[in-house]
């Protein structure tokens, strides 16, 4: 399995952009990727920086790479 960095590195060498971890995060969730909360998450239910749109794709384009996602 991945790590939030090795996703990070491949999304900027392939997108040349920044990714946040939180997007990753985000995506992984929605696939049951994730184990537990942050015990810092202030609200279990709402995100600060859920991943956008235009960016999703790309994020699991990133995950379906390693193999983390069909």
């Amino acid at each position: 399995m991945a790590t939030y960095k090795q996703i990070q590195e491949f999304l900027k060498s392939k997108h040349n952009r920044s990714f946040k971890s939180c997007w990753i995060a985000h995506v992984k969730s929605d696939y049951g990727l994730t184990n537990r909360q942050s015990p810092n998450r202030q609200d279990s239910n709402k995100r600060v920086h859920p991943c956008p749109d235009i960016y999703r794709s790309k994020v699991e384009d990133a995950l379906r790479h390693f193999k983390m996602i069909p």
